[in-house]
């Protein structure tokens, strides 16, 4: 597939067309892949937020990188290969294609959580709903292959190349990249059991399946559950007021903000403004303040008080590996305004804001991390822990209940 002209080029081309005399009418310029790259690299180079936290040396990245456009020529996949391997350098799971990619690798994570053990590469969760839930992957497995490829192989497919010193984080991202696979593909799993049996198990592909923003119940404990599925839906915060109409009376409060994939603070903070009765401070941002290293000095953002009632009864959010971006924030938030106690796992780890960029040639999109976000005492949004941490396999809801019956009994 070859690449076309964007707009702002056609544009661009036609106009010069028209203004020049015929007899001087140059060729329509083209937009090179090197341009694509140098704005890509130049960027990222003077708005990415992580280099002062990553090892990556950014200058050796173009010296890697630069030097293989020449063997991209006009085929798509080959500049969406290249693509992946410039923003997998710096190892953060914001950065990445603005849209996914079919048959492209995937960013972590994917359906599974693994970890580095003296054993091997070990499954440490999985995701509700996917394929590896329903394929029989058990918490403890060993992953020895994917799709044929030893997975020490797979993983290093996906491990930075320019790293000025080692860093485990850059491993923990390479690993659960690799257990991924590719978008919209099965994809075969060799694993090794806690017995030492060995099996082979087929995932087919399985798209998640469409989920209310808002699930509202009470639990047989007697306590209100809500489930946030998504905060990029700019109704949620109706649909949250209604449900939480309805369990008012009830004597603590489970949020579930699992399994989702983030979205908008705009519609997290009418949601966390229900329970308070006055502005507080829930994060402090910052912004990469041009090439270098240095960030501004922080801005604090607040929660104002919503709704016709305020929730004064206790309040556990729920939290786990896939909750991302502002489902990182939206926890962090609720405990910085002094409403809510976390139970679960880690999450996604995706600590900032992220600003896009749409590269002129090729028009592809990317999204990169530029606000880091930390919480009201000024520690990393991604380094966060929940306050309750569950172990892996556990039942978390059934973890946040405990804790609830704790606070309501208080």
């Amino acid at each position: 597939m070859t690449f076309a002209l964007t707009r702002r080029t056609a544009i661009a081309s036609g106009l010069a067309a028209i203004a020049a005399p015929a007899i001087a009418i140059e060729p329509p310029r083209d937009i090179t892949l090197q341009q694509d790259f140098d704005e890509l690299w130049e960027t990222l180079r003077d708005r990415y937020a992580f280099f002062g936290d990553k090892a990556t040396d950014w200058d050796r990245v173009r010296a890697i990188y630069q030097p293989r456009l020449a063997a991209v020529g006009d085929d798509e996949e080959k500049w969406n290969r290249l693509l992946l391997a410039i923003t997998d350098e710096l190892y953060d799971g914001h950065t990445h294609f603005s849209s996914p990619v079919p048959g492209l690798p995937r960013w972590p994570l994917s359906d599974v959580f693994v970890g580095e053990t003296p054993a091997g590469v070990e499954v440490r969760a999985i995701r509700d709903g996917s394929a590896a839930m329903d394929s029989g992957i058990g918490i403890g497995d060993v992953v020895l292959a994917i799709d044929g490829v030893p997975f020490a192989q797979a993983a290093a497919a996906r491990m930075p190349r320019a790293l000025a010193r080692p860093d485990p984080e850059a491993r923990r991202f390479a690993i659960n990249a690799a257990v991924g696979g590719n978008r919209d593909r099965a994809r075969k799993l060799r694993l090794r059991s806690k017995d030492g049996s060995v099996r082979d198990l087929l995932l087919p592909f399985k798209p998640f399946a469409d989920r209310a923003s808002i699930n509202h119940r009470k639990l047989d404990e007697g306590f209100g559950y809500i489930a946030i599925t998504s905060f990029g839906d700019s109704e949620a915060p109706k649909a949250f007021d209604a449900a939480l109409e309805q369990l008012k009376d009830t004597p603590g409060l489970i949020i579930d903000a699992r399994d989702n994939g983030g979205g908008d603070t705009a519609v997290a903070r009418p949601i966390m403004g229900r329970f308070i009765k006055e502005r507080r401070p829930y994060a402090l941002m910052r912004r990469r303040s041009g090439q270098g290293f240095g960030l501004t000095d922080p801005w604090t953002e607040y929660v104002d008080p919503q709704g016709p009632f305020t929730y004064e009864k206790p309040v556990v959010v729920l939290q786990n590996h896939w909750s991302a971006s502002m489902a990182e924030g939206f926890p962090m938030g609720m405990k910085g305004i002094r409403r809510a106690v976390t139970v679960g796992t880690e999450t996604m780890g995706l600590g900032a804001a992220v600003f896009p960029l749409r590269l002129d040639r090729t028009g592809i999109s990317i999204n990169y991390s530029a606000e880091p976000v930390y919480d009201v005492k000024d520690n990393p949004r991604w380094k966060l822990k929940p306050d309750i941490p569950t172990t892996p396999g556990a039942d978390i809801l059934a973890a946040g209940v405990k804790e609830l019956k704790r606070l309501a009994s208080r």
